[in-house]
């Protein structure tokens, strides 16, 4: 534990925001300075320029891998993609349901990670409960979408890249190269960020010991609230809701003067430009087309508006806004956009539930009783 960490007595901070927990090697969030990192590399240049395995070995690892065992780790990950019969007929049977993507992944993972009690097992144990999730997450969340589209499942390719075959699983086809390089830069972006609600939630269930699988779970659950996993689907609906960029001001003032939000600006830590946003604004203009340049226009005149409004605030647009965008331009419906946030997110909790898991302590903290 670090040395920061509040005295036992003393009273911490409303959603406990600042306060450190715990020491981490996984990564960290810079707010103030606009920077993120994965072990001490800048996040957004690896996922500018790194395949996602090579993500996934960092953040679980501890280090990059090499040439070699980069295919050797791509091989492992895969041969957890396809599903047996009884977890399939599961999620296909879910899919038919009105049940959230991340519901059906929770009700299906304790079928497919091994369900001992962490603190049972050793780490070799623990990490491959961990691959076993991360596996089969993309085949599980792609075949909701495929399901709910009308269409069968697809046989999982142990050959193609995790973002290939999360794409091919979701839209029953593959995917063009250029749609497969942005959805893989957007999930190279968001693997991992800081000591969040969910991967906050899955190192306290592991903290008592509990299974891989039920850490997983407790995270998923903390993610499908819309407060932390947001609604970047909800850009796609304001972006159409103005139209035409000249309108934004007009729209975007009516929606602040009803109390309401606009989607995707504003972030609980980034005090300057998101470097996701700015990363995932790059791969838009590269896939170029009418609402990339209809976006570019809209965020310039709400971010206009907004230093209007809010004179001495700092507000940035977000990993949502272009997120949006670029997930849309790739074939995927607004309803899966949370589900493939959801394919990225898992690597980060389950190097969070390993490092919980090698050094824990149960996170047991007080309250202060208030007479009602």
């Amino acid at each position: 534990m670090s040395n920061n960490v509040v005295p036992a007595g003393s009273v911490a901070p409303p959603g406990l925001k600042g306060l450190i927990v715990a020491d981490t090697a996984v990564g960290t969030v810079l707010g103030e300075e606009g920077w993120y990192h994965y072990r001490g590399r800048d996040a957004t240049e690896l996922a500018r320029t790194a395949s996602f395995e090579t993500i996934a070995s960092l953040l679980i690892d501890g280090e990059a891998p090499s040439t070699g065992s980069e295919a050797d780790f791509a091989a492992e990950l895969s041969a957890h993609r396809e599903l047996d019969t009884d977890a399939l007929d599961l999620v296909v049977r879910l899919s038919r349901t009105d049940l959230d993507p991340l519901a059906v992944l929770a009700s299906v993972l304790p079928l497919v990670v091994d369900g001992r009690p962490s603190i049972d097992m050793t780490h070799a144990e623990r990490r491959r409960a961990v691959m076993q999730a991360i596996g089969a997450a993309p085949t599980v969340l792609g075949t909701v979408n495929r399901v709910r589209s009308g269409g069968e499942p697809v046989t999982p390719d142990d050959r193609t890249s995790y973002a290939a075959h999360y794409l091919r699983t979701a839209l029953g086809h593959a995917p063009q190269p250029a749609h497969t390089r942005a959805v893989e830069t957007y999930l190279g972006l968001t693997a991992e960020h800081g000591f969040n609600a969910s991967a906050f939630t899955a190192r306290v269930i592991t903290s008592t010991g509990a299974s891989v699988a039920a850490a997983f779970v407790g995270a998923l659950g903390a993610l499908a609230g819309p407060l932390h996993g947001g609604a970047p689907s909800r850009v796609l609906d304001m972006i159409e809701a103005i139209g035409d960029p000249a309108s934004a001001r007009t729209w975007a003032s009516a929606e602040l003067d009803a109390g309401r939000k606009l989607m995707g600006f504003g972030h609980a830590v980034y005090r300057t430009a998101d470097p996701r946003s700015e990363t995932l604004k790059q791969v838009a203009l590269e896939l170029g087309g009418e609402l990339v340049e209809r976006a570019v226009a809209i965020e310039a005149e709400l971010l206009a508006l907004l230093a209007h409004h809010k004179p001495g605030a700092v507000i940035v647009t977000n990993v949502e806004y272009y997120a949006a965008v670029v997930l849309h331009l790739a074939g995927l419906p607004q309803e899966a956009f949370t589900a493939t946030f959801t394919a990225s997110r898992i690597v980060g909790w389950g190097a969070h539930i390993l490092e919980q898991a090698t050094d824990n302590k149960i996170i047991r903290p007080s309250a202060r009783y208030i007479a009602s």
